[in-house]
């Protein structure tokens, strides 16, 4: 066993010219361990007594006593015959105090060459230091695991959000804050589930591969099922499963699952995430809406203690009833116009456009309305509102709302802090009505509209068996958990989000969906070919000719060029160019760029860049938002396909260095 675990670490020569003078003596170190027949990783349990919570919280009743607790190295202080280390497990940290009296010569020697992120287990007596300092007085330690790499300097060094969401690991040791708040997420759908339980609802599961992506407007994963032979898809809701239980007679279900979607990445998406969908018999929106309220205002007083939270800056009430208000008086409210009294599609084209709003093609009444509310409303809804009454070419799946002559559906979208929340309908049970909705989404998309929703019959022969009156509602879990948690990216609340390889992991990456499997002859590795510099050939690069003309240099010192961290970036909605970035250039405050690079970049690789920007520029409106500078590219031409690149400087820069 030592022979094989000393095998196993040992580098291989190339690598080890490679290494950090830190990896390599924790290699050296691991190396002489297991030659002196202690290998740390031999160790397959230790029993313990109690946590650090417990002890700094029950010190009184525990002071004296005998403890027996393990946890990871975060900090060391050597003091000569006696050393200081803090030791965190999964509630907390707590003080060690070791003396070279208490462990004996060798014993305090083999304390002193562990290294911080070393995973022990210790045995001694809880105390309090003459700084009154409670702390465990150590009597004896084991090596549970050797950390082979260090981590970040100062154990609080990680900051880089894109290192940190990929190396999710590192990020959950070293900072204990992002630990809190995948402990609340827990908290919360446990919440959720008992609040749900004692209302009646039943939890259940529904099919993840469908041969029909059905129940949300939405672009599907697609994959393959070889037995089958059929092309399959990753669920983009659960919602038309869900119905066919209620129509079986499961009069209160809901489900808490992974939702799949194929679109775009930002600060509020990811291409999987998790909702919960449930679905009432004999109920309708307005239940749907008191059902809603009352849910997350248990999440809060359960996992917070309190309704009134802080979102980014922003105080928000959740325990003083949500507001309650139509799509078109909300327009009305904040835009003067008033839809209800348009009646036909240019009119309402018009009042958009007056707006300052751009309109592709010639959409109808009902599309233009909700384009005026996402544009000119959404953003300003800070507090928690219903807004209700939706038009009909947005609700596919939504009853009709009696007295709009069919144009209104009842729906409702829950708003906090300017983002939907939740979605809920007076469930379309009309199986004539539905398949007639069905048929003309189903035409959308033969003619090119990827999210318009599929022909689903076996759903729609459920609905002719019989749906009673049903109210519906789904929320995003991963938006709750980023309310409840003061979180300003959804990356910031799920463990793993979704990340473009990098390095070796993008080499690697599998063959695209269609292309053949490799022959089994081939699975086994081939020996890895030595690192080659890429050879960039820049033969076929037309770049434009310099300027001749002079710029007098008074005119060219007054640009202010500063170096900018990328704090969030994401796509500008009804926009196919713009990324709207939020950038730290060191002042303090925020500073929003809209750029033209949406074609270049997927918005959440540049997140933690850091970029040059141009920042005493006047502002500018662009699709309603205001850009506040200009973000530095270089392009070029290869062929006829022009190229662009952001100029993307050393991280070790910080955010307002000037250029000079």
């Amino acid at each position: 066993m030592a022979d094989e675990r000393r095998n196993a670490n040992e580098p291989a020569a190339e690598g080890e010219q490679q290494l950090g003078d830190l990896v390599r003596v924790r290699r050296e170190k691991l190396k002489e361990l297991v030659s002196r027949g202690k290998d740390p990783f031999e160790e397959v349990k230790f029993d313990r007594t109690s946590y650090t919570e417990e002890i700094l919280k029950n010190f009184e009743s525990m002071e004296g006593s005998t403890v027996r607790i393990a946890g990871r190295i975060m900090s060391k202080r050597d003091m000569g015959k006696a050393s200081f280390a803090d030791l965190s497990d999964r509630f907390g940290k707590i003080q060690l105090y070791v003396r070279v009296n208490e462990l004996g010569e060798d014993v305090y020697a083999e304390f002193k060459k562990l290294d911080i992120g070393d995973i022990i287990g210790v045995e001694g007596e809880v105390f309090r230091t003459r700084r009154g300092e409670i702390s465990i007085k150590l009597a004896s330690f084991t090596l549970l695991t050797k950390s082979l790499l260090p981590l970040p300097e100062k154990f609080h060094g990680l900051k880089d959000t894109d290192l940190r969401y990929r190396q999710r690991y590192v990020d959950l040791i070293v900072n204990p804050e992002v630990k809190d708040a995948f402990e609340k997420r827990s908290r919360i759908i446990t919440a959720i589930r008992s609040f749900l339980e004692e209302r009646g609802y039943i939890e259940v599961e529904t099919p993840v591969l469908s041969p029909i992506a059905g129940g949300a407007a939405a672009r599907p994963f697609i994959t393959y099922h070889n037995t089958l032979g059929i092309t399959m898809y990753l669920r983009i809701a659960t919602e038309l499963h869900l119905k066919r239980l209620i129509v079986g007679g499961l009069e209160k279900v809901y489900e808490i699952g992974r939702i799949f979607r194929n679109e775009g990445m930002d600060v509020k998406h990811n291409p999987e995430f998790t909702t919960i969908e449930l679905y009432e018999a004999y109920s309708d929106y307005h239940d749907m809406m008191d059902l809603t309220e009352a849910m997350i205002v248990h999440c809060a007083k359960t996992v917070l203690g309190t309704t009134t939270i802080n979102y980014q800056g922003e105080t928000v009430e959740l325990g003083g009833g949500f507001e309650r208000i139509t799509m078109n008086d909300a327009i009305k409210k904040y835009t003067g116009v008033d839809f209800y009294s348009i009646t036909s599609d240019a009119e309402a084209k018009a009042a958009v456009q007056s707006m300052g709003i751009e309109v592709d093609g010639d959409p109808s009444w009902g599309n233009l309305m909700n384009l005026a509310f996402e544009e000119r409303v959404e953003d300003k809804l800070i507090q928690p509102t219903f807004i209700m009454d939706y038009p009909i070419e947005v609700s596919p799946l939504t009853k009709k709302k009696p007295g709009t002559n069919g144009k209104i559906t009842e729906r409702f979208e829950l708003f906090v802090t300017g983002r939907e929340l939740a979605n809920a309908y007076s469930e379309l049970n009309d199986p004539i009505d539905q398949r007639e909705r069905l048929v003309r989404q189903a035409a959308m998309r033969a003619s090119g509209d990827l999210e318009a929703n599929m022909m689903d019959e076996d759903f729609l022969t459920a609905l002719e068996y019989g749906m009673p009156p049903t109210g519906g509602m789904g929320m995003g879990i991963d938006r709750l958990v980023m309310l409840l948690t003061d979180s300003a990216s959804i990356r910031d609340v799920l463990l793993f989000p979704t990340m473009k390889p990098t390095g070796q992991a993008a080499a690697d990456a599998q063959p695209a969906f269609g292309e053949t499997d490799a022959p089994a002859e081939a699975e086994e590795a081939a020996p890895a070919e030595p690192a080659v510099p890429e050879k960039i050939d820049f033969s076929n690069v037309v770049i434009e000719p310099l300027f001749e003309d002079m710029v007098d240099f008074e005119t060219f010192s007054k640009s202010d060029f500063r170096a900018v961290k990328v704090l969030e970036c994401e796509a500008v909605p009804k926009s196919k160019k713009l990324l709207q970035f939020k950038l730290d250039d060191g002042s303090g405050e925020p500073r929003t760029i809209l750029s033209g690079i949406r074609a270049y970049y997927e918005p959440e690789e540049l997140v933690g860049k850091t970029c040059i920007a141009i920042v005493n520029l006047p502002p500018r409106k662009m699709m309603g938002i205001e850009s506040c500078g200009m973000l530095i590219s270089a392009v070029h031409k290869e062929g006829e396909e022009e190229k662009l690149n952001l100029l993307m400087v050393d991280p070790h820069i910080p955010a307002g260095a000037k250029l000079y």
